[in-house]
């Protein structure tokens, strides 16, 4: 029986070379490729003149998710052993979902304790059980978990960095800095990874598109490790898709309500992460701020409610990220452009540059 897309068709020839290890500075003068799908024109610019492809009256919505220092190094209380691993989910109650390398050679009842660059000892966490995915643990009762991880957590940045960067490597802060949007908020986390297309724009960019009649809305979507684990079955609707967490305020709902009712400017999404969220929302659209999970596999074939232009990072393969851009782009023509992209020296994946689709 013919299931849709095959999840090799999401593959593309690629050069490793393009992977950018680094962030350009300052943060909008990443490159970005302008696609016009009314006239199947390519333009290469810079991310500073994204006003230029703005129109007053458009709505700019974002992903103000803060992305958590979770990458972790502990020591066993009983042994000394050290171990590594991801504080990913808050499952509730005090109860986290912690990925860890080595995860057989711990036992329920482990004291774990954070350890930070300096070597010194954090916050303790309990191994209470283990689950398919990893460990749930629970930290000690009153620990102030964000400080915790604060104190002692690494940014968790994307493995393919980490790998390619070979010998090469910046402070923790660094990337805690730049591995994060300037619109980052600090009571919304707890985020494992960035919403990549936002880390090019700059509090300045912003003002300029504000000054310029552009409303900027916010929503806040968790973003998880699925976002960027690779489909491994052959079909992509045979895919389990990852949930996420997400919430979004009366202010933007009414600015999507208004554009679906009246086709009053654009609704500009930046990130794959903001559009899983709008595209999430039950019908009819929630009169006041909502709050849901989103599941959602967006595929070629996908009918977009609330998205007029998409500013995206360029995506690995075989990822839900790609199938959602190639729902907006088509498939073929969208591995044209990454074709383009790679010849004209474009930087790819979380630090790399981006492509504006109107």
């Amino acid at each position: 029986m013919n299931s849709g897309l095959r999840t090799d068709d999401l593959e593309y020839p690629f050069d490793p070379a393009c992977i950018a290890t680094e962030p350009v500075e300052p943060r909008d003068a990443a490159k970005m490729m302008v696609y016009d799908r009314a006239t199947d024109r390519v333009h290469h610019t810079r991310v500073a003149e994204l006003p230029q492809w703005l129109r007053r009256d458009d709505t700019l919505l974002v992903n103000r998710t803060k992305v958590s220092p979770a990458r972790l190094l502990m020591r066993r209380e009983a042994d000394g052993r050290s171990f590594e691993g991801l504080l990913a989910t808050n499952t509730g109650d005090g109860v986290w979902l912690l990925l860890v390398k080595g995860a057989r050679r711990l036992r329920q009842g482990d004291r774990l304790q954070l350890i930070d660059e300096k070597g010194r000892g954090g916050a303790w966490l309990l191994c209470k059980c283990k689950t398919a995915e990893g460990w749930l643990v629970k930290f000690d009762e009153g620990v102030l978990v964000q400080a915790a991880l604060d104190h002692a957590g690494r940014t968790p940045l994307p493995p393919y960095i980490v790998k390619a960067r070979h010998t090469h490597t910046h402070p923790d802060q660094f990337d805690r800095v730049r591995y994060q949007t300037v619109y980052a908020d600090d009571h919304h986390m707890h985020s494992v990874a960035a919403p990549t297309a936002g880390l090019h724009l700059t509090q300045g960019l912003l003002e300029r598109i504000h000054q310029m009649g552009v409303r900027r809305q916010n929503i806040t979507l968790e973003v998880g490790l699925g976002t960027f684990q690779p489909i491994e079955c052959e079909w992509l609707a045979h895919h389990a898709m990852h949930s996420e967490r997400y919430e979004i305020e009366a202010e933007a709902l009414d600015a999507l309500r208004l554009f679906r009712s009246t086709g009053t400017g654009r609704i500009v999404v930046v990130g794959t992460t903001t559009v899983r969220a709008v595209e999430s929302l039950p019908e009819p659209l929630p009169l006041d701020a909502y709050a849901g999970v989103a599941t959602m596999l967006i595929q070629p074939g996908h009918s977009f409610r609330h998205v007029s232009a998409l500013l995206t990072n360029f995506h690995l393969p075989r990822s839900t990220l790609i199938a959602l851009v190639a729902a907006f782009v088509g498939l073929d023509r969208l591995k044209q452009l990454y074709a383009i992209a790679q010849q004209q020296g474009y930087r790819f994946y979380s630090y790399g540059d981006c492509m504006l689709v109107v």
